[in-house]
């Protein structure tokens, strides 16, 4: 019989390890996130996730603010095309309403996304998308420029003002003071806000997000850019 050895193995009798790669260390950093929310997603628990040093990971990926970009860019992958046919408004309303949900479905990634610079060809294709939506409304191409970044930020801090977090209660808290606030403002000294309190307090978030896009859609048809813009 042969005796049973508790010495570990050697290294060469290990599986080798997967090459790494920049599209399976963003991968895999998706799955961390799913699993453990966007605040885990460190170069160090990634390391872990991964079977090898974090300085290993430096060479695909400068830091975690690039680490977290890219995530975004991967997720953007799931944004809904536009429709075909149909009023450009409403196709275009309905690509920012994807976008958002995308961010609304991931804890921590629409407060990333307020910062994140993603230019992955995810990103690319939005923005793409966004564009061709606005020149098919005629919108002029500076004014078409300028507008996606409204619109972009309309839509994600929408989706980081109402995504569901860990402290889901605390909020719930603080909108409930607004309220009262609101409602119980002295008609004497705050006229307009005591008058409008309730249309103030008005709407769920869809409808909120749906008007807005609507209201920065035609505004960005109708407003020119100031003369002579800088471009950077």
């Amino acid at each position: 019989m042969t005796a049973h050895s508790d010495a570990p193995r050697s290294r060469r009798e290990r599986p080798a390890k997967p090459a790494l790669t920049r599209a399976g260390i963003v991968a895999a950093a998706v799955e961390i996130m799913r699993a453990e929310g966007l605040g885990k997603v460190t170069m160090r628990r990634l390391a872990q996730e991964l079977d090898t040093g974090p300085a290993s990971l430096y060479v695909y990926v400068r830091n975690t603010a690039e680490l977290h970009a890219a995530i975004l860019d991967e997720l953007l992958g799931t944004v809904e095309a536009a429709p075909d046919g149909g009023d450009w408004r409403e196709r275009l309303e309905k690509v920012l309403t994807s976008y958002t949900a995308v961010l609304f479905r991931h804890r921590g990634l629409a407060m990333a996304a307020l910062v994140a610079r993603p230019r992955g060809e995810h990103y690319l294709r939005l923005i793409e998308t966004l564009l061709a939506l606005l020149d098919e409304g005629g919108v002029p191409p500076g004014q078409a420029a300028w507008g996606v970044d409204l619109l972009l930020q309309h839509a994600t801090a929408t989706a980081a003002e109402h995504s569901p977090g860990g402290r889901a209660e605390g909020a719930r808290q603080e909108w409930d003071a607004l309220a009262e606030a609101l409602r119980d403002a002295p008609e004497r000294t705050h006229p307009h806000v005591a008058g409008l309190a309730a249309e103030l307090l008005s709407g769920d978030p869809e409808a909120r997000l749906s008007w807005g896009l609507r209201a920065l859609i035609d505004g960005i048809l109708r407003t020119p850019l100031p003369p002579e813009s800088p471009r950077s």
